[in-house]
């Protein structure tokens, strides 16, 4: 395997050191010597370790496509725009303080809410904001708790770091949301199960969420500190257009406050330049927002079998809405999902050098590489 007998060393300088680190919290493996600090993966000491789950499961270290597919489909991975999809719907839900505390339409809180109701799961991993609106990785058990971690901070947040932090003896059935870095981790995870980590076959569903990047703790927080009294935040947001600004709402019900995202721009995390996955592919429901024209809905992919029985339950119980995907909304979608891999491979061969080595993505001399190169590269 590519990324055998490869550890914190080799972490370091292929992936941390090269601007390539994505925040998603996978290599924080229980081990003594790598923690998130300060929006970055700290080394405390040295390590002579040469089989580091650190590097096995980083989503930019050798990435076999797939071997991934495999373990989470049970098929080769096809290269299509956005991956293996059973069903696209529109949604929003139900539940009236569901909506009013989440993104969008609220689809993610409400699948999670039901999935904890029905006992299907245990644990909800996610991400949640502490006083000064910096995110964490989150175990929610109960509503209450879920609710809590609605919304985004739109900054990288390590949250696989929560994934992590349970015993690796747990039995606890898991649901684990995340952005397409933090999800093709959970990939790599299921092909090569963890050490010290829980068994990934008590992950009961992947919740992936449609991104196009994520912003730098270590730079864009400072900044957004200077623009507002942040404990009075109560929700973050980057409406759709015609509108171009990152906006932040308060609890006194205050006009919000705006800034460019021009200004905002060149705080985007320097890894999310080189990923190619606007919608999480390797996840059993995906789920981003419905656009301009659908304000307060979401649009939702459902890609595996057991993706489809809970959002089944979910449309049985009468907790969310949907609606059909309109075709060109769809249209728009494929487009997106295919430009962010063109931009992403010409971003790696910049990178690189040589259209050759696509770096985490492979090289042609493998079969998977042949496909990105022809159907990725920017024509």
């Amino acid at each position: 395997m590519a990324n055998a007998g490869k550890g914190i060393n080799e972490l370091l300088s292929e992936v941390i050191d090269q601007g390539l680190c994505t925040g998603c919290g996978a290599c924080i493996t229980g081990c003594p010597y790598v923690v998130a600090h300060a929006g970055r993966i700290v080394v405390l000491d040295k390590c002579t370790g040469t089989d580091g789950d650190c590097y096995k499961h980083c989503p930019r270290t050798s990435f076999d496509f797939d071997a991934v597919n495999e373990a989470v489909f049970g098929k080769a991975y096809s290269d299509g725009e956005f991956g293996q999809v059973l069903q696209v719907f529109m949604t929003r839900s139900k539940d009236p303080e569901i909506l009013k505390r989440g993104q969008d339409g609220g689809t993610v809180t409400s699948l999670l809410a039901l999935a904890l109701e029905e006992r299907l799961i245990d644990v909800a991993v996610s991400t949640r904001m502490d006083a000064e609106k910096s995110p964490h990785g989150n175990l929610a058990r109960s509503r209450r708790e879920l609710l809590e971690c609605a919304g985004s901070s739109y900054e990288i947040g390590f949250s696989l770091e929560a994934y992590r932090s349970l015993p690796a003896e747990s039995t606890e059935k898991l649901a684990i949301v995340g952005t397409g870095c933090q999800v093709e981790a959970l990939g790599k995870i299921k092909q090569q199960p963890p050490r010290n980590s829980p068994d990934p076959r008590n992950i009961s569903f992947t919740l992936g969420l449609f991104c196009g990047w994520a912003l730098s703790p270590r730079t864009f927080h400072p900044y957004l500190k200077t623009l507002c009294d942040l404990s009075q935040v109560c929700r973050f947001e980057i409406p759709h257009t015609p509108h171009y600004s990152f906006d932040f709402h308060f609890e006194n019900d205050l006009d919000p406050g705006s800034v460019s995202l021009d200004v905002i721009k060149p705080h985007i995390n320097p890894g999310c330049h080189y990923c190619w996955d606007l919608t999480a592919e390797f996840s059993d429901i995906s789920i981003g927002s419905a656009g301009s024209a659908f304000p307060g809905w979401n649009t939702v992919l459902v890609r595996s079998p057991q993706g489809a029985d809970l959002f089944a339950l979910a449309t049985e119980k009468g907790i969310i809405e949907t609606r059909t995907l309109p075709e060109e909304r769809l249209k728009h979608l494929k487009s997106a999902a295919l430009n962010k891999k063109r931009a992403a491979v010409k971003k790696i061969t910049e990178k690189s050098g040589s259209p050759k080595d696509l770096l985490h993505l492979g090289r042609p001399t493998e079969s998977i590489a042949d496909k990105l190169l022809s159907r990725w590269a920017i024509i």
